[in-house]
């Protein structure tokens, strides 16, 4: 009964403090500093530590849980590209290293419109292949993320197997934005989190010149062969539905090994109330046993 209290609060929450400023009409740079602000409701565990870095010339934050002596996971943090960064995805990733025993490296990605495609996947494929320098072996490292950190995570990997250059364990997506071009979002009887005019917005900005259909851009237009085993997680009051059922079904028809997790009545990458929401502690869970069940012993 708590659980559903908790939930109907939340629901409330994102649809009065985060989707209002969704939006075209509300500046970036506004839009940065406001869901700052509405990310502090997303709280770390108790005893997770942050440190700053920069790897390679990318700034970024770790998060660690404990030890940490299983691996590393690179995440990229959501925000369509032009907002968001490592210090609102504290709770997420911090719950994520707990349930991992893994280090989570999080890079302050260059973000659009001062920096449009291929800056995002420039600067993660840079901290990737850092990590390789520094010592992780491929099969130590996993990727993740959330939303366009979703989808970015799949064109980092569609890119390093392109380059030839070894692919990490497996890979972990909330929410994934994977197609830019919206020609089939979700339509929701509700929907507490996102609006199509402000994806619509994000997705040109970030593309700038480029084709919304470029698969770097849009996997939904890629080829997945050989991409490591995929955990696609999604909630099913988002308009980025049909986007995770997609990827599943593009990844099963290219024969990568997938697992898509629907969650009935949970919004856009609901995994940020780890800690407090029961079913988004459990979908962390999860995650964490995906990652560590693919790492190399």
């Amino acid at each position: 009964m708590l659980q559903q209290v908790l939930e109907a609060t939340l629901r409330t929450t994102m649809m009065r403090l985060v989707r209002p400023f969704l939006t075209p009409a509300v500046p970036v740079a506004l839009q940065r500093t406001l869901i700052t602000q509405a990310y502090r409701s997303s709280t770390p565990p108790r005893g997770c530590r942050f440190e700053r870095d920069t790897i390679s010339g990318v700034p970024a934050t770790r998060s660690t849980f404990g030890e940490n002596t299983n691996g590393a996971i690179l995440y990229l943090h959501g925000g369509g590209y032009i907002i968001g960064s490592s210090s609102t995805h504290r709770g997420i990733t911090g719950h994520l290293a707990k349930v991992s025993g893994c280090q989570v490296i999080v890079p302050d990605y260059r973000l659009a419109p001062e920096h449009p495609f291929p800056a995002a996947l420039d600067d993660a494929e840079t901290v990737y292949m850092a990590l390789l320098e520094q010592g992780f072996q491929p099969g130590q490292i996993a990727v993740a993320g959330d939303s366009a950190g979703g989808g970015l995570s799949v064109a980092l990997a569609m890119r390093l197997r392109d380059r030839q250059v070894p692919l990490p364990s497996s890979i972990t997506v909330f929410s994934p934005w994977i197609d830019l071009t919206q020609q089939q979002l979700y339509s929701p009887e509700r929907e507490p989190v996102l609006q199509a005019p402000w994806t619509e917005k994000a997705a040109k900005l970030y593309a700038g010149s480029e084709s919304l259909t470029n698969p770097l851009i849009s996997p939904a237009f890629g080829d997945l062969t050989n991409l490591p085993p995929l955990l696609i997680q999604v909630g099913s009051e988002e308009i980025l539905l049909n986007d995770a059922e997609r990827l599943a079904s593009l990844a099963k028809r290219d024969d990568v090994q997938t697992t898509l997790e629907v969650f009935n009545s949970l919004w856009h990458v609901f995994q940020v109330h780890s800690g407090q929401l029961d079913r988004a502690t459990d979908a962390i869970a999860a995650a964490g046993a995906h990652i560590k069940h693919h790492l190399a012993d």
